[in-house]
């Protein structure tokens, strides 16, 4: 597992000098030009100036001198109170990721609290993330069907191509992620007699709405807490009237369902 993946945490010196401070410093350092160190860290001209200038009145001595002629004239270059600021930079950053390192193991040690770290330290811009169980799984000669049952005893079925069922290693009782787009989510509110295809039907009742310029999120809690997210176009809201505490059902296909399985 990559580091800092479960585990992470800001260095900073002082209070206020951070890896930004330091890498105009090093740029400063290596081209010998405060006006291409800001540019290659990111800052304006007058941005880096005033940087280093509080950095200098806080810690009472310079940090830039000038450089006066060679053969490409002028420039700018760190003082020795910088240079060591930059080497102390760098081995705390050195200590500080040996220890983050060893947080994240001793982290992966505790069963009650890994696997729940590791399934909140998933960055995804599907906005329905769903943790379950595997618990059935039909392989086809091209798709598979896997269904994922939540711990509120909803199932979500997916449908993934069989060669990535295999890569994976899906089988049953396996713990899996179900992410779903909020986009790929429509939501009824009256079937007015009728059956819809789609193999994910998940009923509940709208706990938020947030309408925005020309759509909005809509929450809708299930039995057991969990909450499907719903994106839907502010026509569609005032056409439906929809409103916190009307009953409402998420409804998905199969093929909207990303899986997800830890590696080993």
């Amino acid at each position: 597992m990559p580091d800092g993946t479960l585990v992470s945490g800001e260095l900073k010196l002082a209070g206020r000098l951070d890896a930004r401070f330091f890498a105009l410093l090093e740029a400063v350092g290596n081209v010998g030009s405060i006006t291409r160190a800001a540019r290659t860290a990111g800052f304006s001209y007058r941005g880096a100036w005033l940087l280093l200038e509080t950095a200098a009145n806080l810690a009472n001595a310079p940090l830039i001198e000038s450089a006066v002629g060679g053969a490409g004239g002028g420039g700018s270059r760190l003082t020795p109170t910088a240079l060591a600021l930059l080497e102390a930079w760098r081995q705390l950053q050195h200590n500080h990721t040996g220890f983050l390192r060893e947080q994240e193991q001793w982290l992966l040690q505790q069963p009650a609290l890994a696997g729940v770290l590791r399934r909140m330290a998933m960055k995804t811009t599907a906005r329905n993330q769903f943790y379950g169980t595997i618990t059935a799984l039909e392989l086809g000669p091209v798709s598979t069907e896997v269904v994922i049952t939540l711990p509120g005893g909803q199932e979500i079925s997916a449908t993934v191509t069989t060669h990535a069922a295999k890569q994976m290693k899906l089988k049953k009782g396996v713990e899996a992620i179900a992410l779903i787009k909020a986009s790929m989510i429509v939501l009824v509110t009256d079937f007015a007699g009728y059956t819809l295809s789609a193999r994910n039907q998940l009923a509940g009742t709208i706990s938020r709405l947030e309408k925005g310029a020309v759509s909005s999120l809509v929450g809708v809690t299930l039995p057991g807490g969990a909450v499907v997210t719903a994106s839907v176009t502010n026509d569609a809201v005032d056409a439906l009237a929809l409103a916190v505490g009307q009953e409402a059902t998420a409804v998905f296909k199969a093929y909207s369902v990303m899986v997800a399985v830890a590696t080993a």
